[in-house]
């Protein structure tokens, strides 16, 4: 299409109406539709971020079946009008009016369930409604590989449409349109108000069509336009569980190459997923099959290996990771520490130069620059009730397979001797040994493998007799 020039401001005073209210039937959930995760992240949420970025004036959210959970998710940061029946998407918009009383600037209309719209496109719609012809509706089309269903933007060279029509409702000459509709649409308020009270339900879903305002403003002899995404996926819908993972998918794709072109290298890309908040260093370096859930920072330099989950934690610089370790939320790993495998960490601070190398479980503990934690230790943090602390200092050694029996604390300096249970605190420098004393009976194995080999070999004849 055609590139307009656009109108310069310094800020826009526009209302977002995102379109929630249907029931999702497709997805087979009793989680509402939009509240799906991309990226450790509901769909909505998504789309909310990019709408923040452009400070509306208003949010309101459309909703309908499951209207308790959408609520309960977007708590202060929307307002939400309800849609009960449902009877289209021109009705779902109607039910904004009331809450943009007395907002008379623009209008974007959005779907929950088309989460990635950009927001340089939200820009461009916006833009457009104010360019030199003034439209009164601006839609956003986009042309898909395979049309297929999709509603038809009929449209000049310039992108003055002269028809919108739902694939239904086509002839054939209007099918052999690639351009189609996303549904996503920018007016004045006033105008859009105006003409959604105008539209009918003559078509064959019996329902109010939002692109009818199209329509309905060519037929008074006003001017309305389309942009066109450059990229399909853009405004790729999802309401079935197969769309949701194609979603994820190119999320997913797309950050991978990302964090590449930022400095971190990928040993085996498409083994490695990341959530919406992931923060990586220069110089990280991700092993295959690494999982990254909300709340992850990597800090410079840092290793993660192999088949490692992390989950709000926060890695320093130069650290090393796995393989095979899990970081719980509240892990902090200070510059040079290290986590190997199988070693877990909840809501714990392993310091500077520290490591835990296997076999490890630290909950609720902090462990000072340099300290080393044996394997097969663990901090017994939970006494069924109440979590409790575990303090260890600087440079204490701590032996295999040691319970530390929280609250306790070990000072600096301090050795754990290997399979000790401790349950009071070690002073600094201090050596604590908790061990049974070792019970030695010389010749007693010997004894005790004679008699069952006898005994052993008495059964076998006994059995060969009766045969």
């Amino acid at each position: 299409m055609m590139a307009w020039p656009v109108a310069m401001e310094n800020s826009r005073d526009f209302a977002a109406v995102i379109l929630a209210a249907g029931k999702g039937t497709r997805m087979k959930s009793n989680l509402h539709k939009v509240l799906h995760p991309i990226a450790g992240r509901p769909m909505l949420d998504h789309l909310l971020a990019t709408v923040d970025g452009l400070a509306p004036a208003k949010k309101i959210v459309v909703v309908g079946s499951g209207r308790e959970q959408v609520e309960e998710a977007l708590g202060e940061r929307a307002q939400t009008a309800l849609q009960e029946p449902q009877h289209g998407t021109g009705h779902a918009v109607q039910q904004a009016e009331e809450s943009l009383a007395g907002h008379s600037g623009d209008v974007l209309v959005l779907y929950g369930d088309v989460p990635f719209v950009r927001g340089e496109t939200m820009e461009a719609m916006l833009d457009r409604l104010h360019a030199e012809d003034r439209p009164k509706v601006v839609v956003l089309g986009f042309e898909p590989e395979d049309p297929g269903h999709y509603g038809r933007v009929i449209a000049d060279e310039s992108g003055k449409i002269s028809k919108m029509v739902e694939f239904k409702d086509a002839n054939e000459a209007e099918r052999a349109c690639r351009l189609c509709n996303s549904g996503v649409m920018a007016a004045r308020s006033g105008d859009l108000f105006d003409l959604l009270r105008r539209v009918g339900n003559d078509n064959a879903q019996g329902e109010y069509y939002l692109v009818d305002v199209v329509n309905i403003a060519n037929e008074d002899g006003d001017t309305c336009a389309v942009i066109s995404c450059t990229d399909p996926s853009e405004v790729t819908g999802i309401n079935s569980r197969a769309e949701l993972a194609a979603a994820e998918r190119q999320w997913q794709e797309y950050r991978r190459e990302e964090a590449m072109a930022e400095g971190a290298s990928l040993k085996a890309p498409e083994t490695v997923f990341f959530s919406y908040d992931t923060v990586l260093g220069r110089d990280v370096t991700i092993e295959p099959n690494v999982v990254f859930a909300p709340g992850v920072t990597i800090a410079d330099g840092a290793t993660i290996r192999a088949f490692s989950h992390l989950e709000g934690a926060r890695v320093g610089e130069g650290c090393e990771v796995g393989p095979y370790a899990r970081l719980r939320p509240g892990a902090v790993m200070e510059k040079g520490s290290k986590v190997g495998n199988f070693v877990e960490m909840k809501k714990a601070t392993l310091g500077e130069g520290a490591k835990a190398n296997h076999l490890t479980y630290l909950g609720d503990a902090t462990v000072g620059a340099g300290a080393n934690i044996g394997a097969g230790t663990i901090t017994c943090n939970y006494d069924g009730y109440f979590k409790h602390k575990t303090t260890i200092g600087e440079r204490a050694f701590i032996g295999s397979n040691s319970a530390l029996i929280a609250p306790v604390t070990i000072g600096a300096d301090a050795i754990v001797a290997a399979g000790s249970a401790v349950s009071r605190d070690v002073a600094a420098g201090e050596l604590r040994m908790v061990r049974a004393d070792q019970m030695v009976k010389p010749g007693w194995a010997d004894r005790f493998h004679d008699t069952m080999k006898k005994k052993k070999a008495a059964e076998k004849k006994d059995g060969g007799d009766k045969g």
